[in-house]
């Protein structure tokens, strides 16, 4: 969402705070990205548990980053891979089990906020200050006054934007094959994928995330990236879910088993259109990576959390389709505060309080912040895999390293912008800058659990039965909002009404 299309994965959560601290150890190193000696073990191996796969030529980057890293931060790196939809269950059995980690990969849209409630993370603010000056600089203000927990920085947020971007990634060569002019807007691409279904046979016109993981992925869901209209989004109480949201920017929660009239309802109901009429892949809640059947040339549509087409989604679909081209389709509004932003991140990285090595993996990732070592570890070795283009943006070269640095390293300072998508380049860089948004509300706001843990714990169980059907359209809305509300809405409302007290109270302490 790249998995930054998922995500990203991607867009944001909880975490950036550490910006407030300040460092004393950083030498910015020469321009080979090696900093001045610390003193350090040479022995030590840091674990490190990320999602995602190992490229070919993983092992051949790290041998040069140990070799940058020799007399200054000597440490060797030991990653563990794990499937994207494996990864919630694999690190959470591994930190309630006390497994031995140094920093791994969590989101508010996975386990953090449960994670730093069970006190598997250790508070960052001193070992930032002591050895992440580096990784406090190269992060806007705004990211990490928005996303402390309890006052202190819990992990390191990965983020790159003030929203996420996502788009539609839609088979070009077919669109031209037909006919069919640049799709502008929503309407067009859904003509596009009817004109699919009937002139296509063997392509599905459409696929969207069906696995709970993936929810915001899902047909319905999807649809609020791109509301500008009604500036929905998901409440700090249900991060992955529309069945509580804000609407606009005054601070009220919507519940949508309260209101029949919402503009998500009408999101389902389309959604259960596309899926009877045979648009929606009939098969979209029994696969696991929704964008691998679009990635080998099987879906002529699919969500995605990116602007513009990626190298390695172009080279893979030609791999299978050689005539194959994607194009990115968004419909994001870039007219400067018509969005919405709580400068939250998606993506972060922690360091469990198990971990033997705290202050290596700090210094580690301060290391990996330096801009050399960034574009090796983000990017692969420069003339190998990929080179540097002006204006900070980077050409790929070879696939065969794609380790995405939103797992571990990202940053704004850093990180660079692919060449080849000047028609989203532009947008890339609006996301990019906080001045380009409209302040939430409730910017800095935290949800507190503990008053209706238990109708949290029973809500998740339902929803999880009945969210990613409904919002496909695999389950009809006629019945199943009924069915869902009586299972679900006595727990939902209180959820609902603890989380406006807290966001009254939030609004009339800014007041004072």
């Amino acid at each position: 969402m790249a998995k930054r299309m998922y995500l990203g994965l991607a867009r944001l959560s909880g975490l950036w705070l550490l910006l407030l601290l300040g460092g004393c150890l950083y030498n910015p190193g020469d321009e080979q990205g090696n900093s001045a000696p610390l003193e350090a073990d040479p022995s030590v191996t840091l674990k490190i548990m990320v999602p995602g796969e190992r490229s070919p030529d993983f092992d051949l980057v790290m041998q040069e980053a140990e070799r940058r890293m020799t007399g200054t931060v000597n440490v060797k790196i030991e990653m563990e891979f794990v499937p994207w939809n494996d990864f919630g269950t694999r690190s959470q059995v591994a930190l309630a089990s006390g497994e031995e980690i140094d920093l791994i990969f969590d989101a508010p849209w996975l386990h953090l906020n449960e994670m730093i409630a069970s006190g598997y993370y250790e508070p960052l603010d001193v070992l930032l200050e002591q050895y992440g000056e580096t990784i406090v600089t190269k992060r806007p203000r705004q990211m990490w006054d928005a996303n402390r927990f309890g006052g202190k920085v819990m992990a390191i947020p990965l983020g790159v934007s003030h929203v996420m971007s996502h788009s539609y990634y839609v088979r070009k060569d077919i669109r031209e094959k037909l006919g069919v002019p640049p799709i502008r807007d929503y309407e067009d691409l859904i003509r596009f994928a009817y004109l699919v279904k009937a002139r296509e046979p063997g392509l599905a016109p459409f696929i969207a995330g069906g696995t709970r993981s993936q929810q915001l992925y899902s047909q319905a869901t999807f649809r609020h990236y791109h509301d500008s209209e009604n500036r929905i989004r998901p409440t700090q109480a249900l991060k992955s879910s529309l069945m509580l949201y804000y609407q606009h920017n005054d601070g009220k929660v919507h519940n949508v088993f309260k209101e029949p009239d919402s503009p998500v309802r009408r999101w389902v109901k389309e959604a259960r259109r596309l899926y009877v009429d045979g648009v929606m892949h009939k098969d979209v809640l029994g696969i696991k990576d929704f964008q691998e059947p679009g990635l080998v040339g099987r879906v002529a549509i699919f969500p995605t959390g990116s602007f513009g087409v990626s190298s390695v989604a172009g080279q893979t679909l030609k791999e299978h389709v050689p005539e194959g081209e994607f194009e990115s389709v968004t419909f994001f509004d870039d007219t400067p505060g018509a969005n919405i932003s709580d400068f939250s991140q998606w993506n972060f990285i922690a360091v469990p309080v198990v971990s033997r090595h705290k202050e290596e993996a700090i210094r580690f990732l301060n290391w990996a912040n330096e801009k050399p070592n960034y574009d090796l570890l983000a990017y692969g070795i420069q003339g190998m895999h990929w080179e540097p283009v002006e204006g900070n943006k980077t050409k790929t070269i070879s696939t065969r390293y794609n380790q995405p640095a939103f797992v571990w390293i990202w940053n704004p300072g850093d990180d660079r912008i692919g060449a080849g998508n000047e028609g989203t380049e532009r947008l890339v860089r609006f996301i990019r800058d906080a001045a380009n948004f409209t302040p939430d509300v409730l910017t800095g706001f935290e949800f507190v659990s503990g008053p209706v843990q238990a109708e949290l714990d029973r809500y998740n169980r339902i929803e999880a039965k009945y969210y990613t059907p409904l919002f496909n359209g695999v389950l009809d809305p006629d019945t199943a909002w009924e069915q869902f509300e009586a299972e679900a809405g006595p727990a939902l409302e209180r959820i609902a009404n603890e989380l406006q007290r807290q966001v009254d109270q939030f609004l009339a302490n800014k007041k004072k």
